[in-house]
């Protein structure tokens, strides 16, 4: 940047009387080039103070508005932290009663369901031998003796069993034996040629 010289703010009585006019002309321009060039200056240094100063504000705002962000939330933690823990402490801690008790209770859950689980069964088997205790008494006599006598899946006690097959083998014996003097009666009757006719008759 250019600079002034002592001579050209000397005052006008410190020249000697030789000075012409047209170097006084010619300092003046110089200074007044000086002067719009600091003027020129001072303008650009103005709007870059005014730009920068724009800059500020807006980070200055963008900054204030973080803060009271942090502040919010600095306070909603604290709200949070006053009232939300103590309440999850307090659940946590019933939750943590009903977990005991549950592990006292759970033996005798498990052992009350064992029991149902066995009456159930029992009562199915019941079920079945009562469907087929009514399956048996819906049957005929004769399907039930033939049951009795040629299977063992019939609902009768063996004892019953064994007084029916008994009596069975016994009408079988009989039966073997009514037949076996017959054929004897009738093969001595053919081997005397008797006719049972003139047997009768006589």
């Amino acid at each position: 940047m250019p600079s002034l010289s002592d001579d050209a703010y000397a005052p006008l009585s410190a020249y000697p009387e030789s000075i012409s006019t047209g170097r006084l002309e010619t300092a003046l321009k110089g200074v007044s080039k000086k002067a719009v060039l600091y003027e020129n200056q001072m303008r650009d240094l103005e709007a870059r103070l005014s730009h920068h100063l724009g800059d500020f504000r807006k980070v200055d705002s963008d900054l204030q508005q973080a803060l009271h962000t942090i502040q919010l939330n600095s306070k909603r933690a604290d709200r949070a932290l006053a009232t939300q823990v103590p309440r999850i402490e307090n659940e946590l801690d019933e939750s943590m009663e009903a977990l005991t008790k549950l592990g006292v209770e759970l033996p005798v859950i498990r052992s009350q369901v064992n029991s149902i689980a066995d009456v159930y069964l029992s009562g199915h088997e019941t079920a079945k031998i009562l469907v087929s205790e009514l399956e048996w008494l819906n049957t005929d006599f004769y399907e039930r003796w033939r049951r009795i006598i040629f299977t063992s899946t019939t609902p009768v006690s063996w004892r019953w069993k064994a007084i029916t097959r008994t009596v069975f083998v016994i009408s079988l014996v009989i039966c073997f034996w009514l037949f076996w003097i017959t054929t004897a009666g009738a093969y001595r009757a053919h081997r005397h040629r008797l006719v049972w006719g003139d047997k009768l008759m006589s």
